[in-house]
């Protein structure tokens, strides 16, 4: 028989995940703050559960894919959390993207509820979180990753054991790190040209016909063409992504020159108004920079 799932946080990214869950025959509880956007997955088949408390007794499996630490803290430790309901031999298993430090303490704050504590934060956006194609970067003692992951590949094309827990977390900024820098260096690149006076289309034939194509750009691709940033990985979150990722540089000692700069980017985004638009909208920032 499967365990049953609870599962917190239905946003651009939890929705589709807990619903590939369902899909795959796992029994299914969630709880969102806002009731209206477990609706669908309620008339799927899924429970929903009252509060975060109620979902945690009733679950085996207890996931959360939440926007950051605030949310994640509230879930746990907040009025009627999840906390209180945590013990072996049940799972939790945090899938948000918050750094390796509060990952750390959140798992050493758990600790002695005997709770079989998993990191699994993803890499990929609402597509593959749609299509069930996500990466997930699982960190956790090794038999513990095991155990659950037949269910984080309900969710995903491939599960990447990154070490102990909180290195999912440190896996996870790596890559964003890595994803920031690449659109801003396409956004910089094409704008760069485009003050130039080259052909956007022509700029993207000899990306796209070269060693520097990848998906990514190519995934992108449309949205430089229409100057329109529909949102699939918020810019938001990628600027309080990379603000992990400056902490976390200067925890470890890491030189992150270009992460600094980074951080200072995307944060105009959200000052310019930019934050619910896709991360590509970087691209805007750096043409409000031009002075007339």
């Amino acid at each position: 028989m499967k365990p049953k799932i609870g599962f917190m946080g239905l946003g651009i990214m939890g929705g589709p995940m807990a619903a590939n869950i369902l899909k795959a025959g796992y029994p299914l509880l969630v709880y969102n703050r806002t009731p209206e956007k477990a609706q669908p997955l309620a008339q799927a088949g899924a429970e929903v559960a009252a509060t975060p408390k109620a979902l945690a007794q009733a679950a085996d499996v207890i996931i959360v894919m939440v926007t950051g630490p605030e949310a994640l803290h509230e879930l746990l430790w907040g009025a009627h959390g999840a906390a209180e309901e945590l013990n072996s031999p049940k799972a939790f298993i945090n899938m948000s993207s918050v750094s390796p430090y509060y990952t750390r303490a959140m798992a050493q704050r758990l600790a002695p509820s005997g709770v079989n504590f998993v990191d699994a934060p993803v890499s990929g956006s609402k597509k593959p979180a749609e299509d069930a194609t996500l990466l997930i970067l699982a960190g956790g003692a090794p038999g513990q990753v095991a155990a659950v992951t037949p269910i984080l590949q309900t969710m995903g094309k491939k599960v990447i054991y990154c070490g102990e827990a909180g290195q999912g977390s440190m896996m996870k900024m790596m890559v964003n790190l890595l994803l920031g820098a690449m659109m801003e260096g396409l956004a910089e690149a094409l704008n760069f040209g485009k003050l130039g006076g080259l052909d956007l289309e022509a700029m993207l034939d000899v990306i796209f016909s070269g060693p520097l194509n990848c998906g990514l750009y190519q995934m992108k691709a449309d949205m430089f063409r229409h100057n329109a940033f529909p949102v699939a990985f918020p810019l938001k979150h990628m600027t309080k992504d990379f603000k992990f990722v400056v902490d976390t540089a200067y925890q470890t000692g890491a030189p992150a020159p270009v992460a600094h700069q980074l951080l200072h980017l995307y944060r105009l985004g959200l000052s310019h108004g930019l934050g619910d638009q896709d991360f590509a909208a970087i691209y805007q920032v750096l043409n409000g920079l031009v002075k007339p």
